[in-house]
């Protein structure tokens, strides 16, 4: 599913129209990026999941190219752990 289908799959469910729909979806996305980018660096959503900015430390790596030994920097990465009441496996044997 990309952007669009969420879009109108909002719409659908919400008996919105296409525009007040995205107009929702970018204030939704909007937020969550927000939050994690300029806030506290956590959304944790009841029966969904949980959003977290994670840091990656340093490590050494190896230039695929040249075989050098590089420093890759350390790093924040933003991971999301779904919520047991989403598992794919749930879902498919209820």
């Amino acid at each position: 599913m990309n952007k669009t289908e969420l879009i109108s799959k909002v719409a659908e469910q919400a008996n919105l129209t296409k525009a007040e729909s995205s107009k929702l979806v970018n204030a939704v996305l909007g937020a969550i990026a927000d939050n994690l980018c300029e806030g506290d660096g956590l959304l944790a959503i009841p029966d969904f999941g949980r959003f977290q900015v994670k840091q990656v430390p340093e490590r050494t790596g190896i230039n695929p190219s040249t075989k050098e030994k590089i420093v890759i920097p350390a790093h924040d990465k933003i991971v999301f752990k779904a919520s047991d009441n989403i598992s794919i496996y749930s879902r498919k044997h209820q």
